[in-house]
């Protein structure tokens, strides 16, 4: 391989690693925008008050503002639910139509339209990081196609993902909407550590044999289908905060998880689940991978991960869901699943492991 060639696969490590970075910092700031109530901030897209940068202040909207964006957004979202009609989604679709959450408009709050604006600049820098990603990934189609290919496929979702988050502010934070939303966020992470990796591989000695237990394989792809899992379950637990401090009028938060109901209690019982499996998993990775590896190093920062993860969880339960924990619980809860993915790749590589004796 030239040097050329080796500086071209380095420069786009660098700079996947750094989008990647950047998905979860703007991960990170999607749970402030939760956490704070921030998510109809701006109640238009892509514009935030029909302006490239929002208003500070109520006196710079006109006096029907809520009425003009309760009409923007109910024009899109109805050319969405025929969208969903001509796809056969109709039962969907009627729930849409006749959601009278939809119709409410809130009140300008400078503070929560710049949080969201905010966040909608750190999406576009993202676009335009994947855009370069995809840009530099061509200097390497004759080393391995399928990096241009993931490169593309990161720009087209995240566009996708863009469009989403239009149509989570046109019908007005639907719940399910916005957990699709974090599905897709989560979809971004691991198809751009994919690229990531081939690119990696590129780079890599091919003179290792050695194997890992296939178990070791399967059980932390279980690990981590049940962690997506729980994430989900994550977001349903939000969804039902949301509606209790909103009955309660934001007062005695350290009463709103305990009328989220049976979903908490779901959520709380599954995560000793997963710390169990989790715990079987480090034994045997612990036990079969040599020290001073990637993979050795990786399975390290999962369980610190894991750790933070679980001590977040119960702050927020038994300590009234203080706002600055429940965007670290969501970041940190993606970070595992991302850890995860980089594990199960290098698992599916093969190499730089210590060779299992009988399993």
């Amino acid at each position: 391989m030239s040097p050329s060639t080796k500086k071209s696969i380095n420069s786009y490590r660098r700079l996947s690693g750094i989008t990647v970075v950047a998905v979860y910092f703007l991960i990170l700031v999607g749970g402030v925008v939760r956490s704070t109530g921030s998510g109809m901030g701006c109640p238009d897209w892509p514009k935030c008050f029909g302006s490239v940068i929002p208003p500070t202040s109520v006196d710079q909207l006109p006096a029907n503002y809520q009425e003009i964006y309760l009409q923007k957004r109910l024009a899109k979202n109805d050319r969405f639910v025929a969208t969903l009609s001509k796809l056969g989604f109709e039962e969907t679709a009627n729930q849409l139509a006749n959601d009278k959450s939809i119709q409410v408009e809130e009140e300008f709050n400078a503070t929560k339209t710049w949080i969201e604006y905010i966040n909608r600049l750190i999406g576009v820098v993202i676009g335009l990081l994947i855009l370069a990603t995809l840009i530099k990934s061509l200097s390497l189609w004759s080393e391995d196609k399928w990096i241009p290919f993931t490169a593309f496929f990161a720009l087209v979702l995240v566009s996708f993902t863009g469009w989403v988050g239009s149509i989570v502010v046109s019908t007005n934070l639907l719940a399910w909407m916005i957990t699709f939303h974090m599905l897709l966020a989560l979809a971004l992470v691991a198809v751009l550590l994919y690229s990531h990796r081939r690119a990696t591989r590129l780079l890599a000695e091919k003179n290792s044999t050695h194997l890992m237990p296939k178990k070791i394989l399967w059980l932390l792809l279980s690990v981590s289908f049940l962690m997506l899992i729980q994430v989900v379950l994550g977001t349903q637990v939000r969804e039902g905060i949301d509606r209790v401090s909103f009955a309660m009028g934001n007062l005695l938060r350290e009463e709103w998880v305990s009328k989220v109901g049976l979903v908490f209690l779901i959520h709380r019982s599954f995560s000793l689940v997963l710390l169990g499996v989790h715990v079987l998993y480090f034994i045997w990775a612990f036990k079969f991978s040599t020290r001073s590896t990637s993979f050795n190093n990786w399975n390290q920062a999962l369980l610190a991960l894991l750790v933070i993860e679980i001590a977040s969880g119960v702050g927020m339960a038994y300590f009234g869901l203080p706002a600055y924990l429940q965007p670290i619980h969501l970041l940190f809860g993606s970070l595992i699943l991302g850890v995860q993915f980089i594990l199960i790749l290098q698992l599916k590589d093969q190499t730089n492991f210590k060779t299992n004796l009988q399993v």
